[in-house]
């Protein structure tokens, strides 16, 4: 969808992607190289994605709306007020025991220090980045592992269709084999996708409403299985908020 003032903004740059991949890979924390990639290849999911959400009554309610989560979850007041055992509770925990924030991970993300604009697609953009942490609370996924994290991203590919998650999940997987020499990492990031794939459309949900709700229950409800490849890898870690 080329544009009269530039060129297409979902057109796909394989070689940026691997230029930030490479930096990823030496240094996981360099979260830049995560955005980097995620603009070089996910382009063409948004639209699809977008235009999914807008099948229904619910969707095109969100869009209209357009609340931005980020600032909801900078809230320390709002964090606050969730009930045990909710998913709002198990993201409160996840912050104190990261101490990852909502807005710092939105400013890590733009890239190019711009102005947050009144435009739905760029809305939905921030919506996807926002609730990343949320799903990580979902799954089980930690955080603060590079195993985590490529499990999650596997996951996120298989929900959002965009390839910017696949192209590091699949580096990630190959560095473990060359380092280890063991296929036990690419076999729980392989599960990861296998679980989105099965899991609902969770860009669809409203969370909001869906942090107020028993952590056990939505689960069950959107599908989420536990990861069984990932645990056995993590036998100190237990399937729990």
């Amino acid at each position: 969808m080329a544009t009269a003032t530039g060129p297409n903004p979902y057109k796909q740059d394989l070689f940026a992607a691997l230029r930030a991949v490479r930096k990823l890979m030496a240094d996981g924390n360099d979260t830049e190289q995560v955005f980097r990639i995620m603009r070089a290849l996910n382009g063409p999911s948004m639209p699809r994605n977008f235009s999914r959400l807008l099948e229904t009554h619910e969707g095109r309610r969100m869009v209209y709306q357009r609340i931005e989560l980020a600032e909801r979850l900078s809230d320390p007041a709002y964090v606050a007020r969730f009930a045990p055992g909710t998913v709002g509770a198990a993201y409160r925990a996840f912050l104190e025991q990261t101490g990852y924030s909502a807005d710092g991970l939105a400013r890590v993300s733009n890239l190019d220090q711009e102005p947050v604009l009144e435009d739905a697609y760029l809305w939905f953009g921030r919506r996807t980045r926002d609730i990343h942490d949320i799903w990580h609370v979902l799954t089980g996924y930690r955080a603060d592992e590079s195993l985590g994290e490529a499990a999650l991203v596997a996951f996120s590919y298989a929900q959002t269709g965009g390839k910017g998650w696949a192209f590091i999940a699949i580096a990630a997987s190959l560095k473990s084999l060359r380092v280890t020499g063991s296929l036990a990492f690419a076999r729980a990031v392989l599960e990861g996708y296998r679980l989105g794939r099965r899991a609902s459309w969770l860009l669809g949900e409203d969370y909001e409403k869906l942090l107020h709700e028993p952590i056990d229950a939505a689960r069950a409800r959107l599908g989420i299985g536990a990861p069984r490849r990932y645990l056995s890898c993590k036998p100190m870690q237990q399937w729990t908020a």
